[in-house]
């Protein structure tokens, strides 16, 4: 990883002006927002949020924008996700996990691989699911768990969400590990609750790690108590990653410094490209890697109109 900064290392400097991507290998048992509290005490930047949750009981992948790249939320958010699940046969529970309390419990039938690998065929491409109870949902105003846990009844609606691939890694029954590539909004305590239900028995998530969100995946991410030691020792900036590179599928514009004038006033530029797409969304940088504008393509007059400005200093 690289510091988005050069030689600007100066800790209050960087509390002042950093804007970048902190790729985080979330432990078991705490809640993203707990990790979240941790980078926002250690780097001093209050202004700091994650990019998808993921539940206590998993760990993986927790993408965490600082300073102004906040505002990259709702696009880094959106991203796909992957996933290694593991899910037990034979019981359900009312989380849809191994921390909820069994609803039920069945003999399994006697399947073979083949032929659980044609149920998870059932599940690819678009589908909807019903998120759990026990979600971050909001339900008028108020967390689905919070309801689910006072003993309301909580009706959530279906959504419609994306499942690319869908693969039985290990079959131990009653036991299997799946991979699973997804869209973001996917719940895969859902998926696996529902696969329950196609084999006739219950399942429940017993384990699930994040492998990738995003572009971002395990080998980008820095362990939570290494990351925490280096708050102690004050160079947590190494792993800081530039703004821009959270979205790096989208085209790159390096600006000069008249452009970064304009841009920061409202101004448009004209485009460097053709037979771009209405509408496509370009990373505009200026000269030292900061990340200045999210800027859109308007095709009918050739020019990226500012959509995000960001400060730059």
């Amino acid at each position: 990883m690289r510091a988005p900064l050069g030689a600007r290392t100066d800790p209050d400097l960087l509390r002042n002006a950093v804007s970048g991507v902190l790729v985080i290998d979330k432990p078991v048992g705490m809640t993203s927002h707990d990790v979240v509290q941790i980078v926002r005490r250690g780097t001093g930047i209050r202004r700091s949020g994650h990019a998808g949750t993921l539940d206590p009981r998993a760990s993986g992948v927790l993408v965490v924008l600082l300073g102004p790249a906040v505002r990259l939320s709702e696009w880094v958010a959106a991203s796909d996700k992957r996933y290694m699940a593991t899910l037990r046969l034979g019981a359900r529970t009312d989380t849809y996990d191994a921390e909820g309390r069994v609803l039920e419990e069945r003999s399994c039938p006697d399947l073979t691989p083949e032929q659980f690998r044609q149920v998870l065929e059932q599940f690819k491409g678009e589908i909807e699911q019903v998120p759990p109870s026990y979600s971050a949902v909001r339900v008028k105003g108020r967390r689905a768990y919070d309801l689910a846990r006072q003993g309301k009844e909580v009706r959530l609606k279906p959504r419609k969400v994306h499942i690319y691939e869908l693969e039985l890694l290990e079959w131990e029954p009653p036991e299997a590990v799946l991979e699973v590539h997804c869209s973001s909004g996917t719940y895969i305590r859902t998926l696996v609750d529902d696969i329950g239900k196609v084999v006739g028995c219950g399942a429940h998530l017993v384990g699930l790690r994040r492998t990738q969100s995003g572009h971002f995946t395990l080998r980008d991410a820095v362990p939570l108590a290494r990351l925490q030691e280096a708050f102690l020792a004050g160079d947590w900036y190494k792993y800081l990653l530039p703004a821009a590179d959270a979205l790096p599928d989208w085209p790159l514009v390096e600006l000069n410094a008249d452009e970064v004038d304009k841009v920061r006033f409202g101004h448009s530029l004209p485009a460097r490209w053709e037979n771009l797409p209405e509408g496509q969304l370009i990373r505009a940088i200026g000269d030292q890697g900061d990340l200045v504008a999210i800027m859109e393509y308007n095709a009918e007059e050739n020019l990226l109109k500012p959509r995000k400005v960001f400060f730059v200093t």
